[in-house]
């Protein structure tokens, strides 16, 4: 008899993001007259620029001809463009890598998870509450944890709040943790970790003997100077860290799907019998027999995105949904409400009105405003009370949609 992973049991309800799809469609099906605005998923809705579209479609006119077709590309992604992304996106931030450092990968949501392959089960995690619901969920399916108490915190997971109240830098765990989960800017609060505090992880990672998993997704939407854009700025961190990043918002790829890993040289981890590894090499192993690689068009295009040409339309995108999230946090401040997030990330954080639960808001949101955004609770318990909308939308949809809630809530 074939078994299951039971730890998919363990699992709470079903994934965020299909649970509101679920909400809407009946809600839409019962009205529809209703012009729903949609604020939640992170989707992006602007097509990709014309420089990659460009380098697309002479990569597939290449798969047409013998000469130039491609087959079986590097599981580690092809050196040109491996290259290209060292050399504009690391180099100019002061960062040095090596060609064999970095992994072009098929996004980083897999990447947050498939890391887990080529660590042991023993392992205690710390993440965030709230946090991108992949960390967590992806640690429960792998059985790291026990079962989740009644307030969906689960047994052998370290959490880390990050709310108002501590200005979402959440302190030092207090018991000994080998994994530590950091994402910044934040998904889904909207907020950034500062140079002075990433310092901090990074020293207490070297002393206590573990690794920072860095998801850095969203570093292109930064817009203050003194923000890193990756952790290998700070001092140390090639010691302790490996690095995710994404084309999927920073490029428009969330349907073409690509991203990055970086682990460097330097980095090790323990056996059991307490003989150190290396972690690049293990990361190599794994994907060389799990992954076949990205496509050879979609590297092309990807490639496209750090030319001359790529990256002024790539930033007028950016500036495009970062102007947004200004609009969506600076009304719905002057409507009264508390906004957190959208000066360096796409994603604004707000506290529910009239203290209303974060799912209470998402159904009040949608039934009387026709929006639609993310309850906080679906990120963490400490999430609740907290509610994320997402700047990636049209402006005439982003305006109509802070007018609305404005109408509603505002003072």
């Amino acid at each position: 008899m074939a078994r299951i992973n039971d730890s998919y049991l363990k699992l709470k309800a079903g994934y965020l993001f299909p649970e509101i799809g679920r909400r809407v469609t009946e809600f839409t099906s019962a009205n529809p007259q209703a012009k729903v605005i949609r604020l939640g998923i992170g989707d992006v809705t602007k097509p990709l620029v014309p420089a990659v579209i460009k380098a697309f479609h002479e990569a597939v006119d290449d798969m047409a001809k013998s000469e130039s077709f491609h087959g079986y590309g590097p599981e580690q992604g092809y050196g040109w463009l491996i290259d290209t992304i060292i050399e504009k996106a690391y180099k100019p931030l002061g960062v040095t890598l090596k060609s064999n450092e970095m992994f072009i990968s098929d996004g980083s949501k897999c990447d947050c998870a498939n890391i887990l392959d080529i660590f042991a089960i023993s392992n205690v995690v710390a993440l965030g509450d709230p946090v991108y619901p992949v960390y967590n969920d992806t640690n429960v399916m792998v059985g790291r944890t026990g079962e989740a108490d009644k307030n969906g915190y689960y047994e052998n997971i370290v959490y880390m709040p990050y709310t108002a109240d501590n200005n979402f830098a959440p302190g030092f765990p207090s018991q000994k943790v080998d994994l530590i989960y950091l994402c910044s800017p934040n998904n889904p609060t909207g907020t950034v970790a500062t140079r002075e505090q990433l310092q901090g992880w990074v020293d207490y990672a070297i002393k206590n003997e573990a690794i920072i998993l860095f998801d850095a997704a969203y570093e292109a939407f930064i817009t203050e100077d003194d923000v890193p854009h990756s952790i290998y700025e700070i001092e140390g961190a090639k010691q302790c860290a490996i690095e995710f990043r994404s084309f999927s918002k920073t490029a428009g790829f969330t349907g073409v799907r690509c991203g990055l890993v970086v682990v460097p040289e330097a980095l090790t981890g323990t056996t059991a019998n307490g003989e150190k590894q290396n972690l690049n090499r293990l990361w190599n192993r794994r994907q060389s027999t799990k992954f076949n690689g990205v496509s050879y068009p979609v590297q092309k295009a990807a490639a496209a995105v750090y030319s001359d040409e790529g990256w002024q339309q790539v930033q007028e995108v950016i500036d495009y949904y970062m102007e947004n999230a200004r609009l969506i946090r600076e009304g719905l401040t002057a409507a009264g409400i508390d906004c957190y997030g959208g000066v360096n990330a796409p994603y604004i954080w707000l506290k529910t009105p009239e203290g209303m639960t974060s799912w209470d808001f998402f159904d009040k949101l949608l039934t009387e405003c026709h929006v639609v955004g993310t309850p906080g609770s679906g990120f963490g318990p400490s999430g609740e009370g907290y509610f994320r909308l997402s700047a990636f939308g049209e402006r005439s949809n982003v305006a109509a949609a802070v007018e609305r809630i404005r109408a509603k809530w505002g003072k």
